[in-house]
């Protein structure tokens, strides 16, 4: 499985508008194999649904975002995990390890939602 998140320094970009770069990592049997960072245009949702299609990934880990890029990526079937918090990499351990994201690392007042499959 392949998924992206969405970096700003070392933690997930608190608002997906404002993000710039993608932490792209290979996960094989809980293991991550490799990472590589891509940068991207958030208001281009088409032209990142055609990267992230064309990478392989099927899951997409972010902060905030607004309904209509949400939707066109739901739409483009990216798996997207909103409204995530914290150190980038823990994040990415953790999810390599379980394939969910831990409820401490959802933003305030948010809750663990993967109705966005």
């Amino acid at each position: 499985m392949k998924i992206a998140i969405t970096a700003w320094g070392n933690r997930i970009s608190p608002v997906f508008d404002s993000a710039s770069t993608l932490l792209i990592a290979r996960i094989e049997n809980r293991i991550i194999k490799n990472k590589t960072y891509k940068t991207f245009k958030p208001e281009d949702i088409p032209e990142l649904a055609a990267l992230l299609k064309k990478m392989r990934v099927t899951t997409l880990i972010c902060g905030a975002i607004s309904t209509k890029p949400a939707d066109m990526l739901v739409e483009n079937n990216i798996r997207l995990i909103s409204f995530v918090s914290g150190n980038a990499m823990d994040i990415l351990n953790s999810f390599a390890r379980r394939n969910t994201i831990d409820q401490t690392h959802m933003m305030p007042g948010c809750s663990l939602d993967y109705s966005r499959r």
